[in-house]
């Protein structure tokens, strides 16, 4: 039975990193101590809903949370820390710390420390995320003990909304573009001008075709953009749009 930490403080731990070509040693008061902090665990670097959701969901939301009072938010997984490097290259992340938890020494102080032979994991850390106020665990939302990979609690939005239920989200903008495409180019200079992240998706890349563009859009030109799921269309109309935003 996993249980909760709420009120107790974090286990005392030294975690072995990797910057740059060197091994550096963090401590536990390190991380957490003077400081308010997400933690939020999973199963493994480069696992599905740890890369399709999870981290990348925490990264979206990293500013606002920061604007939220967060100091530090950390992405702790039991994996070394070339696999942690490696996946956080992978995922473009930067505003999360990623954390080898390598021995599995925090999650088993933790008391999230499980069992996945059957999929030749061996011990790796449950799904959870927490809140932690100078080393002290304020709030934790740990994921149901059912079968599978369960994820309803441990996520970005539910972390967010425990901070604060008012907090103003960011825009999802995707941008559909092409190499050597100067409306393309444009697009993407009048959202950096305002500020606007966006994720780019590029035809020619990963299979993504012509034949993509318009199953997805109903339009055969790039770029086309969409915001919070919405068609926007193409640079122009993007100008528009963010000409009615001011």
């Amino acid at each position: 039975m996993l249980q909760n930490r709420e009120g107790q403080r974090v286990p005392d731990v030294t975690f072995r990193t990797r910057q740059g070509n060197e091994w550096v040693n963090l401590t536990t008061d390190e991380l957490f101590k003077g400081k308010t902090v997400v933690l939020f665990a999973l199963p493994g670097a480069f696992t599905p809903t740890c890369s399709s959701t999870h981290l990348p969901r925490y990264n979206e939301l990293a500013p606002v949370l920061s604007g939220c009072g967060v100091d530090s938010i950390i992405c702790l997984s039991v994996n070394d820390a070339f696999v942690m490097n490696a996946w956080a290259a992978d995922q473009n992340v930067e505003n999360i710390m990623m954390l080898p938890d390598g021995n599995g020494e925090f999650s088993e102080g933790m008391g999230m420390l499980v069992d996945k032979q059957e999929l030749g994991f061996g011990k790796r850390s449950w799904r959870y995320s927490m809140l932690v106020k100078d080393g002290v665990i304020e709030k934790m939302f740990i994921e149901s003990e059912t079968g599978g990979d369960p994820f309803r609690f441990s996520d970005a939005d539910t972390m967010l909304n425990y901070i604060n239920p008012n907090a103003v989200q960011p825009k999802r903008i995707t941008v559909m573009s092409k190499p050597g495409c100067p409306h393309c180019v444009r697009a993407k200079q009048a959202l950096g001008q305002k500020g606007l992240r966006y994720e780019e998706i590029v035809l020619g890349s990963k299979g993504i075709s012509y034949s993509s563009l318009t199953a997805i859009t109903g339009r055969g030109t790039t770029p086309q953009i969409y915001v919070d799921g919405q068609l926007v269309g193409g640079a122009d109309e993007l100008e528009q749009w963010l000409a009615a935003q001011a």
